[in-house]
């Protein structure tokens, strides 16, 4: 991938973003809210379960279905990885291991059990919490300081 082309990319989705038709706030919200549903590992639910929060806390819910991509086949792997480190260390869960090469087999995780599921949905809940809080903040300055600056006529 050229970084001309990444870079490109990134710059439409911001000016897609700041010009969505609501208020920063809501706008924020659904970011964060899409966030936090998108490092769940619920495959499937995550864009129905962010939809209906984003109805419930007001948030924008383009926005909140945009934002469940953050979880998508290339961030899939370090993305639950490490939710599931996090929550192994949080819970205390130092017997739980993987394979010290390649990815693991569904035998191998079938014999972690439950503690397996708990330690990687606890962990992906805690960094859907961070990010979604990040993603709220760094969004809603972002489109803040796009608008002040559109009024002002200033290029952002």
């Amino acid at each position: 991938m050229r970084w001309g082309f990444g870079l490109r990319s990134l710059r439409y989705y911001y000016h897609r973003l700041v010009r969505m038709g609501s208020t920063p706030e809501a706008i924020a919200r659904g970011v964060a809210i899409g966030v936090f549903f998108g490092c769940l590992p619920m495959f499937g639910l995550q864009m129905i379960l962010s939809l209906a929060a984003a109805t419930l806390l007001r948030g924008y819910r383009i926005a909140a279905a945009a934002a469940t991509w953050i979880s998508n086949p290339l961030t899939y792997f370090p993305l639950y990885g490490f939710g599931f480190q996090v929550g192994r260390a949080l819970l205390g869960y130092g017997h739980l291991t993987f394979p010290k090469e390649g990815i693991p087999s569904l035998n191998h995780l079938s014999s972690l059990g439950g503690d397996f599921l708990a330690a990687l949905f606890f962990g992906c809940v805690v960094l859907g919490v961070c990010f979604s809080f990040c993603s709220y903040w760094a969004c809603l300055h972002a489109i803040r300081r796009a608008r002040r600056n559109k009024k002002q006529g200033r290029r952002h």
